[in-house]
């Protein structure tokens, strides 16, 4: 596994790089956004963890530059704890939030669950190719990839894993809360609009025409559900 870490912290990212690399994964650094663009491009990473503010390119404008080529994991590291600035990172890509300081146990905790949720690891033991469709969306589990009408769609981690929840489940109607306890853990502290920025999304991608869905459908008062 191969980890990329950002932040103009040099200390910091010492910490960080040393104890990854204690639970065995392969570490690269940078302290600045606009090298983070180049070596994601460069290299294929596993997951990214990514600073929001630094010199020469932010966090954020990174992540979009990197969501523009890669659906690789992207944890935003961040020392703001507005729930707002937080569903900004959703929109620019990013598949989780730690806010600083935060406990080194916690942050490889999250590494552990977001390479888990890629898939990356379930594929490295050869698990068998799985394909769910319905309609005009095709998902293949082992390879996290998305088609739509037989054109490959990419996807970040989390909004692979909420669109195959829903997919698995055609029909069943999911509220906003049980959406955050399945796809994004019943320890998330962060704000609900969170699943409605991923639903967005979504919908953006994978339907035809996203502002009149045909999948992803709104249960008024209720939730959402894929239309089987």
């Amino acid at each position: 596994m191969k980890i990329l870490v950002v932040d103009d912290e040099e200390l910091l990212v010492k910490g960080i790089k040393f104890n990854l690399e204690h639970e065995g994964y392969e570490v690269d650094v940078c302290y600045d956004g606009q090298t983070a663009v180049e070596m994601a491009a460069a290299n294929a990473y596993n997951l990214i963890l990514l600073d929001l503010m630094m010199p020469k390119l932010d966090g954020l404008s990174a992540c979009m530059k990197i969501r523009e080529t890669s659906a690789v994991p992207i944890i935003m590291l961040t020392a703001k704890t507005e729930d707002t600035d937080k569903l900004i990172g959703f929109e620019y890509g990013a598949d989780d939030y730690i806010t600083k300081p935060f406990n080194i146990l916690e942050l490889k905790a999250r590494v552990r669950a977001l390479l888990r949720r890629s898939g990356m690891q379930a594929a490295a033991q050869g698990s068998p190719a799985t394909r769910i469709s319905h309609g005009f969306v095709t998902l293949d589990t082992e390879r996290r990839t998305a088609e739509v009408d037989g054109r490959v769609i990419d996807l970040t981690v989390k909004e692979f894993d909420l669109v195959e929840l829903l997919m698995r489940n055609p029909g069943k109607v999911y509220s906003r809360e049980n959406l955050l306890d399945l796809v994004w853990g019943y320890d998330y502290q962060g704000d609900i609009r969170t699943v409605d920025v991923h639903i967005r999304r979504l919908r953006e991608k994978l339907e035809r025409h996203p502002a009149e869905p045909e999948c992803i459908i709104t249960k008024w008062g209720v939730g959402y559900y894929f239309k089987d």
